[in-house]
């Protein structure tokens, strides 16, 4: 199964095991008369985009669409949508899935409604996960959307702004701010390549005037670097930073929940988001609240719903690089971090987490409660805990 975390933290193969490669399954089945999508495992982000949006529905799929659906779904999913429509597992009706024993079950609500909530955040733990179904939501198919860049120097003004400007916003309201360079794309001038900068990207989902309209006073703060925020197509919103992130570099990187953006957490960010020797290195804010925190925490085994905001650290270098620099990208990764442990939310994204993190993490990702049902959902599931080489949840 490719995406999300797994491929980033290394753990999407393994030694003296049994790897299951799903990428051939990629259909992706539309009912536009019930709005839901019949998704095979091995299905990328970028299919399930381009078979919803002929209809004008789509559901909660990440931030880049060469992503796995086996991969972001069974950890959370957080994307575009998310604030609006919920995480992607908050859209999942059920799920086809082979388990440990060679049985094919099918879970939802109705059917094995344990392994069904366990498969809503529990990671890879419990099987292979051959199909998904999804509720579709009305979305564009033309949304505002696209990143506005700043000067790094100005991040701390940014994001006290910034820390106002999401307090009440709409639901259909997606950001992310990133931490890092202005990427080398076709249609940013090439003086500004590389040039150290926050971002805050954007997506609209709903009208196109009332886009405009909500994020009118974003676009006139300061004196941005570019504004590339307009109408366009959601399937290309979904894929506009694919390149910025392509298969085959060497990644490294951590993660936490922040309890908000005090004075002291924008002073940490500004203070290191940017001592990076890479230029392909970046920090990635994303905004929860909305349809997200309205989900009771214990409904999925999703955690850390409460949390406004999930930070991911990314150290990015290429393969013929040095060691060296690879060691100083780490380096920088955990700096980072340790600058911003004293600020945490409860939780942690777990399809952030790297293959280095032990248990403790695994089970803050949770919470104690969560982590005690689904430890308890793994005993019945996966006795022996084939399922092991993951974000690892030991059977009870």
């Amino acid at each position: 199964m490719r995406g999300g975390g797994h491929n980033v933290a290394g753990i999407a193969l393994c030694d003296d095991g049994l790897v299951v490669d799903l990428s051939p399954m990629r259909a992706v089945l539309v009912d536009p008369v019930t709005r839901t999508a019949r998704v095979q495992g091995g299905a990328l982000w970028g299919d399930v985009d381009h078979e919803t949006q002929a209809h004008g529905l789509a559901t909660t799929g990440g931030i880049v669409s060469h992503t796995g659906v086996g991969g972001l779904t069974p950890g959370g999913g957080i994307g575009w949508l998310m604030r609006r429509h919920g995480l992607a597992v908050d859209n999942l009706l059920a799920a086809d899935v082979v388990t440990a024993e060679g049985s094919i079950v099918r879970a939802s609500t109705y059917e094995h409604p344990d392994l069904f909530w366990a498969l809503r955040g529990g990671g890879g733990n419990f099987g292979v996960v051959t199909s998904f179904q999804f509720a579709l939501h009305p979305v564009g198919p033309t949304v505002t959307a696209g990143p506005v860049f700043w000067a790094a120097d100005d991040t701390a003004d940014v994001l006290r702004f910034y820390r106002d400007f999401v307090a009440d916003a709409a639901d259909e309201l997606g950001t992310v701010v990133k931490f890092g360079t202005v990427p080398p794309l076709p249609v940013i001038p090439e003086e500004l390549h590389w040039r150290p900068a926050i971002a805050v990207g954007c997506c609209y989902a709903g009208g196109v005037e009332a886009g405009e309209r909500a994020l009118r006073d974003l676009r006139a703060f300061g004196s941005p670097l570019i504004d590339l925020i307009s109408p366009m197509p959601y399937a290309d919103h979904q894929r506009s930073i694919d390149d910025t992130v392509p298969h085959g570099w060497h990644y490294y990187w951590k993660a936490t929940n922040l309890d908000g953006l005090s004075d002291e957490v924008i002073d940490a960010v500004a203070g290191h988001g940017y001592a990076a020797r890479s230029p392909r290195s970046y920090a990635g804010m994303f905004h929860f609240g909305g349809a997200v925190a309205r989900v009771p925490r214990g409904a999925t085994a999703f955690g850390g719903r409460e949390a406004p905001h999930a930070v991911v650290i990314d150290g990015v270098w290429l393969p013929d690089e040095s060691d060296e620099l690879g060691a100083a990208e780490t380096a920088w990764v955990r700096a980072f971090l340790d600058a911003l442990e004293p600020h945490p939310a409860a939780g942690v994204y777990v399809n952030f987490l790297d293959a280095d993190e032990g248990t403790v993490r695994v089970r803050e990702a949770y919470g104690d409660q969560n982590h005690r049902r689904l430890a308890e959902v793994k005993a019945k599931c996966d006795p022996d805990n084939a399922f092991h080489v993951n974000q690892n949840i030991p059977p009870a």
